[in-house]
C-alpha cells in the first residue's frame, strides 16, 4: 500500500472519543526490563495486575525504551524481556485476558511521547525526586531521556485512554504528571484523555520495606537486602537470617523499631495469621526470639516465591510461546492506540487529508 494511502487510512476520524472498552474500565500499567522483578513489584503492582485482569481492560507493557535510559547495553534486553515476561505470567497474568507487550512494538506511543513533550515544561521534570535520583545513580549517564522519562509514561498511560493505573507509591508523582499532561492537551485542543488515577485494592499503595531496615526493596540499590521472584531457596533463607534486627523489647507492649515493624509487615505477607500473631505476642512480652522468627519469615518466603521462581523458568525456555504472547499483545494494543492517535491528530489539527 502507498505510504500516504496508509497514513490517509490511520488518520480517518475515529467515531467517538473513547475507545471501545466492552464496558469494562481500561487499565494499564508498566515494568522495566532491567534487573529482577521482586517481592516489591509483586506486592506493589503484579497482585493487582492479576486481580484486575477479570473485572478491567487491562495493558500491561514491558517498557524496553525505559530501560535504554539507564542500561544502554542492550546485549542482554531480549533475555532480560523474556524473563519478565514469563514471570508476570507465572505470578498469574493470562495472555488470552490481557494485552501483555513491548513498549517498542507500539509505534504510536513515540508519536504520542513527541507531542507531549511540547506540553512539558523542563523545570518541572528537573524537580522530579526519579530524575534526581538516576542522576545521582548515573551521573555519567544524565541524557535526555532521563529527563523526559515522566514524559514517555504518559505517553505509555495515555495511548489506550487509561482510567486507572495501579503504580507504585514511588510513581505517584509520575502519575500526576501524566494527569496535568492530560488536562493541558484537553485544555489546548478538546477532551481527548481522562485524567488516570493511581488504582489499588487496597486503600494505600503498598511500599514493601527492603530487609535492611532502610527504603524499600528495589532492583538497583542493595541487593542483598531484596527478595527477587528468581532467588533459590537457600539465597531466600540466608538474605532473611542476615536481616537487620535489634537487640530487643525489654519492657512488655514497647514500641517497635522501624526495623522489626517491617519484618513483621514481610510476615503478614507470607505467613499465615497465627504464626504473625504468636510472633506478635512474643515481641509484646519480650519472650521473642529473634532466630526463631526469622527463620519462620524465611520458610514463608520459600513456600510463597518457589512455585513462581519454578514456573517463571519453564516458561522461559518456551521461546515460541513468549514471542506468541508478545505478538498477540502488540496486535491487541495497536488496535487501542491507533484509535487514539486518530482523535489526537484531528484534534491538534494535524490531520491534513480529507
Amino acid at each position: 500500500m502507498h505510504y500516504l494511502r496508509a497514513l490517509s487510512l490511520t488518520m480517518e476520524k475515529s467515531t467517538t472519543l473513547q475507545p471501545e472498552t466492552g464496558g469494562k474500565p481500561i487499565v494499564m500499567s508498566g515494568i522495566r526490563p532491567t534487573g529482577y522483578l521482586h517481592l516489591g513489584n509483586y506486592f506493589g503492582a503484579v497482585q493487582n495486575y492479576v486481580k484486575m485482569q477479570d473485572e478491567f481492560r487491562c495493558y500491561f507493557m514491558v517498557a524496553d525504551w525505559h530501560a535504554l535510559t539507564t542500561h544502554p547495553d542492550t546485549k542482554e534486553l531480549r533475555n532480560n524481556i523474556h524473563r519478565v515476561l514469563a514471570e508476570n505470567i507465572a505470578c498469574g497474568l493470562d495472555p488470552e485476558k490481557v494485552a501483555l507487550y513491548c513498549q517498542s512494538h507500539i509505534p504510536e506511543i513515540a508519536e504520542l511521547y513527541l507531542l507531549l513533550n511540547s506540553l512539558a515544561y523542563v523545570g518541572e521534570l528537573e524537580k522530579t525526586p526519579t530524575f534526581k535520583d538516576k542522576v545521582r545513580l548515573n551521573p555519567n549517564n544524565v541524557n535526555a531521556g532521563l529527563l523526559t522519562y515522566p514524559v514517555l509514561m504518559a505517553a505509555d498511560i495515555l495511548i489506550h485512554r487509561a482510567r486507572f493505573v495501579p503504580v507504585g507509591k514511588d510513581q505517584e508523582q509520575h502519575l500526576e504528571i501524566a494527569r496535568n499532561y492530560a488536562h493541558r492537551f484537553n485544555t489546548r485542543y478538546e477532551a481527548v484523555f481522562p485524567e488516570p488515577e493511581a488504582f489499588n485494592y487496597h486503600q494505600e499503595l503498598i511500599k514493601i520495606p527492603s530487609l535492611d531496615g532502610a527504603g524499600k526493596m528495589s532492583k538497583s540499590e542493595n541487593q542483598y537486602a531484596t527478595l527477587y521472584l528468581s532467588d533459590d531457596d537457600d539465597l531466600i533463607r540466608k538474605k532473611v537470617m542476615k536481616s537487620k534486627t535489634d537487640a530487643g523489647p525489654t519492657e512488655k507492649d514497647s514500641p517497635m523499631p522501624v526495623e522489626i515493624k517491617n519484618l513483621f509487615q514481610l510476615m503478614q505477607l507470607v505467613c499465615t495469621a497465627e504464626t504473625t500473631t504468636h510472633f506478635m505476642q512474643a515481641y509484646n512480652d519480650c519472650t521473642i526470639r529473634y532466630g526463631d522468627f526469622k527463620s519462620a519469615l524465611a520458610e514463608g518466603m520459600v513456600k510463597f516465591i518457589s512455585p513462581i521462581r519454578e514456573q517463571a523458568k519453564s516458561i522461559q525456555s518456551n521461546k515460541i510461546y513468549l514471542e506468541k504472547v508478545m505478538r498477540e499483545g502488540a496486535e491487541k494494543s495497536r488496535e487501542s492506540a491507533i484509535k487514539t492517535l486518530r482523535e489526537v491528530r484531528r484534534v491538534s489539527g494535524m490531520n491534513y487529508f480529507t
